[in-house]
């Protein structure tokens, strides 16, 4: 069965920096592309980044283009996202996402294996 767990999140001001992680378990890293989605509150869930296998084709939002880095780790089977100067309007859950194919897409639809989330914050 496929698992990916999010986590990292927290509370940070704004300007600050955190890393998300997404352990993936078994064959998924090296054989599914991966994203991050987020849902901020009473707005449906958008696009974060996304990565096709083997680190390929990164893809990011224009509104975090610049700031966030997604990458990844095969050994340990974990996908990271690296968020820098962050602002408030980057409170939301964020979703790690894997896809059953190995390019990345940008369309939440396309992929089918979701984790639990975790909350970032970011306060003024």
């Amino acid at each position: 069965q496929v698992h990916v767990v999010e986590s990292g999140g927290g509370l940070v001001q704004a300007g600050g920096s955190l890393r998300l992680s997404c352990a993936a378990s078994g064959r998924i890293f090296s054989s599914y592309a991966m994203g991050w989605f987020r849902r901020a509150p009473g707005k449906e869930r958008e696009f974060v980044a996304s990565r096709s296998t083997g680190g390929r084709s990164p893809y990011y939002a224009d509104s975090v283009k610049g700031r966030f880095t997604i990458s990844g780790d095969n050994a340990k089977g974990t996908l990271y996202l690296q968020m820098n100067n962050l602002k408030p309007e980057d409170t939301a859950v964020y979703y790690c996402a894997a896809r059953d194919s190995n390019w990345a897409s940008l369309e939440a639809n396309d992929y089918s294996y979701w984790g639990q989330g975790t909350q970032v914050t970011v306060s003024a």
